[in-house]
This record gives C-alpha cells, sequence and structure tokens, in this order.
C-alpha cells in the first residue's frame, strides 16, 4: 500500500534530511514531488542532504490552503513542527483559519 493518496488535491509536506531538518512544501503530486526531492530536482534547499524521509503530510482543499498552511507552518519553531510530525499537534481547517489542536 502506497503512502500517497493519488486523490488528495493539494498537500502540504514535511520531508526530514540527513541533518535532522524539517522543510515543507505543497504539491498536488506528492509522489511526484517526493521523487524529484530525492533526485535532487526540487527544492534547493534539499540538494545534497539525502537520505530524505517524508514525514509528514495534510490534505487541503485548494491551493490557496495549502499556501496558508505552508506559510503558518514555516512560521512554527521546530519544536512545533516537530510535534505535528509526532501527531501532538493537529491542523484543521475552520472558518477558513487554520486551527492547531494540542493532543497531549
Amino acid at each position: 500500500m502506497s503512502v500517497f493518496n493519488k486523490d488528495a488535491g493539494w498537500v502540504v509536506y514535511l520531508i526530514r534530511n540527513r541533518h535532522n531538518a524539517l522543510y515543507c512544501g505543497v504539491t498536488n503530486n506528492l509522489e511526484r514531488r517526493f521523487e524529484l526531492h530525492q533526485q535532487g530536482k526540487g527544492a534547493k534547499a534539499l540538494k545534497g542532504k539525502g537520505p530524505l524521509s517524508l514525514v509528514w503530510s495534510f490534505n487541503v482543499d485548494s491551493k490557496s490552503q495549502a499556501l496558508k498552511t505552508e506559510y503558518a507552518i514555516k512560521q512554527l519553531p521546530k519544536s512545533h513542527k516537530e510535534k505535528l510530525v509526532s501527531l501532538e499537534l493537529i491542523i484543521e481547517w475552520e472558518e477558513e483559519k487554520i486551527q492547531y489542536i494540542k493532543i497531549s
């Protein structure tokens, strides 16, 4: 079973590199985009920093929501991004705003 949902629409994702840094991006084809990152053809921030691991993804309804979510995640400190990865923090869209829900 693939970790990639081909019918997801737009996806916001986090990739971990060999330095344990997290990269946030958006795409409408996660499988293709992750493959490009692994080949060094994606974001400059990930070139030469493999191996790469897709550690988190979040499906949204539109490109606009994807870009707003990406921006919000990029504003978070790394500790909060790690909570997204460990599912201690959940993101939801409610009334056109991002809501954070702390699980633990």
